[in-house]
């Protein structure tokens, strides 16, 4: 199978400045590879490291120590070591990211905020908003609320209007933070299908899943910090 994405050595230390100094190892010696088609759940207690990895993988946050490659444009790109304008390429084309909270220009309608991913890549206006009202609606977002900013929404309708600006650009790497952490059991079935729906197409997965169901049904292989570090 082809790896899509290759973390390794990493090593990261938060130090508090505001504490004296404080030092906290989150992980070090982590090595870890994601091939198409397969996802990888990250597993561990709290503190243990996931959402520090998941956002090293999409270059939010600088280890300390290692590099992270990811597939792009038939080349092996590691994207801690990118300029900017190469990080921001591999996100458009390449590595797609649904975090815990919904980050959007405010008074923007949701039909907009959904459809952007598929116009920064060049669709057509008309065939995107198309595409994010199909997706909406999926989600079971009511055609009521898309033209509204979803800013005014309820904590679980921002998080499916979050899920859906995520994966209605498909990408051949994906990244999920609790994708399904504000969402009622009818819901989180969606949400389940639509990552079932892009593994089977090829993505590598990488997600975070407290919901036990969820998990269940998306997992290839638990990947368990705990035991994958030296902190």
């Amino acid at each position: 199978m082809t790896v899509m994405l290759s973390a390794q050595n990493l090593a990261k230390t938060y130090t508090l400045h505001t504490q004296g100094g404080t030092r906290i190892p989150v992980f070090r010696g982590l090595s870890l590879e994601v091939s198409a088609g397969e996802c990888v759940v990250l597993h561990g207690p709290s503190g243990a490291g996931k959402s520090t990895l998941l956002r090293a993988m999409y270059a939010n946050i600088l280890p300390d120590e290692g590099e992270i490659r990811v597939r792009h444009a038939g080349r092996m790109v590691d994207i801690l070591a990118a300029n900017s304008r190469t990080v921001l390429q591999v996100r458009r084309q390449t590595l797609g990211y649904v975090s815990q909270f919904l980050r959007v220009i405010p008074r923007v309608p949701t039909l907009d905020v959904v459809a952007e991913p598929l116009i920064r890549r060049g669709e057509d206006r008309a065939a995107a908003r198309e595409a994010a009202a199909a997706l909406l609606a999926r989600l079971n977002i009511p055609p009521r609320l898309w033209s509204l900013a979803p800013a005014t929404f309820s904590g679980g309708e921002q998080q499916r209007v979050n899920i859906a600006r995520g994966l209605i650009a498909p990408t051949p790497i994906l990244l999920l933070d609790e994708p399904t952490a504000s969402l009622d059991a009818a819901n989180r079935a969606v949400v389940t299908s639509l990552i079932s729906e892009a593994k089977a197409a090829g993505a590598a997965i990488v997600g975070i899943f407290h919901d036990d169901e969820t998990r269940a049904a998306v997992t290839d292989r638990l990947f368990d910090l705990s035991t994958a570090k030296a902190a």
